[in-house]
């Protein structure tokens, strides 16, 4: 049996659709008090009454000022925070060669430098906290694969991961850990507007013949926040049903 997490303070970026949605739902399950994060008022409203959070806040994770204010609800809302999960990203398509200057500062904005800031924003909380836990939703795609039109999604996904490392090493001392959870194809609305085309190969090409829920991430991002992951830091967690396995198509066949 794990110590249970009941009572604890979370916050869950990008929280009101997809895996973020799901990973506040598991938490909230388990009995902590979630705090959800959009940047539309209204879903992450809807979101957190859904779920079962304690509250939410609109905010953009690309503005530091937007970060502050996360922290800062987190701290009158829920007396502090025991576990961020730095969630929020966003993945529009396009080619390289169409790839659009405005797109490249949009997705490294949000996924990237929004990760950096919401740390840095919840760091006095986190160390306050005595067992401080940072999860970030990273991917296989950049880290793992590549998918082309994600050139820019994928660099960023793979730059969580650096700044994982050194961000762990750095905050060790404080007690805090920094892991990070790479999901393969998870059913959501934004996989679904790829169309069954896209739904149907990637799972043909996944040796458990199925697309992963939100609920497994959420799941994986909750054993991370325990006291008896506590020893575990600066690593990841591939949650993909085996897709990265195989060396060919034939391999699922």
């Amino acid at each position: 049996m794990f110590t249970p997490i009941a009572g604890r303070a979370v916050v869950v970026t990008g929280g009101t659709r997809g895996i973020g949605k799901g990973i506040a739902a598991v938490f909230a399950g388990a009995g902590a008090r979630v705090l959800v994060t959009g940047r539309d008022e209204a879903a992450a409203r809807t979101a957190a009454d859904e779920v079962g959070a304690a509250g939410y806040v609109a905010a953009d994770v690309s503005r530091k000022a937007d970060c502050e204010k996360v922290a800062a609800a987190a701290a009158e809302r829920l007396g502090g925070l025991d576990v961020l999960c730095a969630n929020a990203g966003v993945f529009p398509s396009a080619r390289l060669g169409d790839l659009a200057e405005d797109d490249i500062d949009r997705v490294l904005g949000v996924n990237l430098k929004g990760t950096i800031l919401t740390v840095q924003a919840c760091l006095p909380l986190l160390r306050a906290s005595g067992h401080g836990r940072v999860i970030l939703t990273s991917s296989i795609t950049g880290p793992v694969t590549g998918y082309p039109g994600w050139t820019h999604y994928g660099a960023s996904k793979a730059g969580q991961l650096g700044f994982m490392r050194t961000a762990a090493i750095e905050l060790a001392r404080d007690g805090i850990t920094v892991n990070a959870v790479l999901p393969g194809n998870i059913m959501t609305e934004g996989l679904a507007g790829l169309g069954n085309d896209y739904v149907n190969g990637m799972t043909a090409a996944i040796p458990m013949r199925r697309l992963g829920t939100v609920e497994e991430i959420g799941h994986t991002a909750l054993f991370l926040a325990t006291d008896e992951a506590g020893y575990i830091t600066g690593q990841t967690i591939v949650v993909d049903g085996g897709q990265t396995l195989p060396e060919s198509p034939e391999a699922v066949s």
